[in-house]
Parts: structure tokens; C-alpha cells; sequence
């Protein structure tokens, strides 16, 4: 089956090298680094070259593959302990994103099971996990515009299409498959401070594939919602906890909260390998708490003033109560709790 509205990839394996595509440098520049390290690989996660649960998860897959590569030419004998730094290096990257250990922890089984020509191997575990990421978001996007209903507009939040994983997107891929149904005719984007991915890159997404956005500021979405226009709140997830909490980026909390005062369903659309069922609850996700530099500066330039301390987390939690819906590729959740994640679990296992 042919879907249109998607061409942005973000994730390229390419002559024994993995290209990212810098979205630091979106919308002005089209810019892909080629990265042939694990350490580079991790920097790059590290410093947003590359994001999105699910795309940080693919990108230290292929960069697991790159430590392997050059462990077994340093020592074909002792590769395997030589790569314990490079895996400890990849998961510390970015601590919220339960994807990123998902996608280790899955390489390490290659690692215990690999023989003499071990690259290949974890070259092919990679791919996989690449091209079941693109499986499961097509799936979800088929599921989640099931529910979408009589058409109207959509609010999202962050970033959450190519850019974010594999191909197609979470809920942007909801949105993109809603919008070729016909159930949506515009798609308002909060702009996402303070890395603006709503403005920089879901707006750049939505240009590309020539659906209608209306980019907004954070603070607006109250305001827009109130006017009755939105049927839908579509947002991600970084990490679910096991009673439906939901780890996603700072201001999906707020988002929530407006949504359900105003009576606008609130979904949200993530795969089963973000669910995170060792926790009880949105309580223990740790929260990554980026540099103080992010909102005292913009492009470089000063912005705030000068001796005002700041407070940065890069995520909010949204408790399960707010959500109306939980997609994932298995299956739809109406409002999630602690038994129902439990049997979709059981039933994905």
C-alpha cells in the first residue's frame, strides 16, 4: 500500500556509516552527518542531532554496530568486553527515553549470541529494528485515525513524524493518516519551546508533505482549544509507565490539562517498546534537565535577564486520568490504567 504524505527520512545507513540528519540546523539547512563511531553516535544523541524516542532507539542500534566494527578489528578475541564502554556510553546519552535502553538491551542478546563475524549480525538486528519501527508506526496511524471521528482540526505538540523515528511518525503518523482519510483538515502545531521542534521541524514535516499547519505558541493552545475548533489533542510519548503515565515533552502536562477542561480528547500515540512497565508510575521516570543556556539564550543571543536562574526540565509527566486514548501498534487503550496496561503487555509479549 503506497502512503503519501511521507517523505522525510531522518536515519540513513549508508556505505558502512550512519547519516543523521541535523535537526538542530532545520528548517534553514538540510544538513545529514555521517558518523562512524559509537562515540559519535552518542554525542550526536546527546546533542539533538538526532531525537524522538523512537529515532534515538534505531540511531544507537546502528551505533552499536559501529562499536562492534571496530572492537573486532582492535581484538577479534576480547570484542565483546571491549564494547561494555561503548554500550555504557550509548545509554547514558539521554536518560529519559526508555527506547534507547530497549534498543541496547536488544543488541546486547545479538552480542551474546554473535559469532566470528559478528557485524554483520548486528548490522541485521539494527535494520530490523529500523524497518519494525517504520511497521509499527503505519499500524498506529491506521488505529489511532480510527478514532478520530467526524472531521475537524488536530493540536500536536514537539515533534513526533519522521524526524522523530523511523519513518512516518507516532502521532504525526495518526495525523498523516487522518489527514489522507479525510477525518482532519488542518493540524495546529504548538511551536515547543525552548527547542521550538513544533516551529523548526513539525512545521517543516507538514510543509514537506503538504499538509495545512498552523504553528502556534505554547501558551496559545488554551486559547485555541476554547474556541471549539480542535477535536483531537495527538501527542507522543518518551517512556509509559505501568499504570499509563505518560513521559513526553515539557508541555504535554499543560496540554493535557487544557484539553480536558475543554472537553478535547486527548491521545496519546507511542510503540510498545516505550512502555516501561519496571515502573509503577510516572513518579519514578527520571526527568533529563537540560542546560540553563537553552532559555536564557536564543540563537546565540541573550534573551533573559541577567542572574535569573533557571529551571529546565525537558519533560513533563501527564497522568494516565488525562488520557483518553493509548496507541500503539497492538492496540488501542481507552483510558489506560494499571490493568489494562498490564493485558495489552501480556498480549504484545
Amino acid at each position: 500500500m503506497p502512503y503519501a504524505h511521507d517523505r522525510v527520512r531522518a536515519i540513513v545507513w549508508h556505505e558502512d556509516a550512519l547519516e543523521l540528519l541535523d535537526q538542530r540546523r532545520l528548517p534553514g539547512e538540510t544538513d545529514y552527518q555521517r558518523l562512524t563511531t559509537a562515540a559519535e553516535v552518542a554525542q550526536a544523541i546527546r546533542d539533538m542531532v538526532v531525537r524522538g524516542a523512537p529515532a534515538i532507539g534505531i540511531a544507537a542500534a546502528y551505533g552499536v554496530v559501529l562499536a562492534a566494527k571496530a572492537r573486532h578489528a582492535e581484538n577479534p578475541n576480547c570484542w565483546r568486553i571491549l564494547m561494555v564502554a561503548d554500550l555504557a556510553q550509548l545509554a547514558a546519552a539521554r536518560p529519559t527515553a526508555v527506547n534507547l535502553v530497549w534498543a541496547l538491551r536488544r543488541m546486547e542478546r545479538v552480542m551474546a549470541e554473535a559469532g566470528g563475524a559478528p557485524v554483520e549480525r548486528f548490522l541485521a538486528e539494527a535494520r530490523a529494528i529500523h524497518a519494525e519501527d517504520l511497521a509499527a508506526n503505519r499500524r498506529m496511524g491506521e488505529l489511532g485515525a480510527a478514532l478520530l471521528g467526524e472531521r475537524g482540526a488536530v493540536l500536536t505538540h514537539c515533534n513526533t513524524g519522521s524526524l522523530a523515528t523511523g519513518g512516518y511518525g507516532t502521532a504525526l503518523g495518526v495525523i498523516r493518516r487522518g489527514y489522507e482519510q479525510g477525518s482532519i483538515e488542518r493540524v495546529y502545531a504548538d511551536e515547543t519551546r525552548p527547542w521550538l521542534q513544533g516551529a523548526r521541524l513539525t512545521a517543516w514535516e507538514l510543509v514537506q508533505d503538504e499538509i495545512p499547519v498552523t504553528l502556534l505558541a505554547d501558551g496559545a493552545a488554551a486559547a485555541l482549544l476554547r474556541q471549539g475548533e480542535v477535536r483531537w489533542a495527538i501527542v507522543g510519548a518518551d517512556r509509559v509507565a505501568a499504570n499509563g503515565d505518560v513521559a513526553n515533552k515539557i508541555g504535554t502536562y499543560h496540554l493535557a490539562v487544557a484539553a480536558r477542561y475543554h472537553g478535547v480528547k486527548f491521545m496519546v500515540v507511542a510503540p510498545t517498546s516505550t512502555m516501561d512497565m519496571s515502573i509503577a508510575s510516572g513518579a519514578e521516570i527520571p526527568i533529563e534537565q537540560r542546560a540553563a543556556e537553552e532559555l536564557l539564550t536564543l540563537g546565540g543571543q541573550p534573551v533573559a535577564a541577567v542572574g535569573a536562574e533557571v529551571w529546565n526540565p525537558s519533560f513533563d509527566i501527564t497522568p494516565a486520568v488525562l488520557v483518553d486514548a493509548l496507541v500503539t501498534e497492538r492496540g488501542v487503550v481507552l483510558a489506560p490504567d494499571a490493568e489494562k496496561m498490564a493485558r495489552l503487555m501480556a498480549e504484545a509479549g
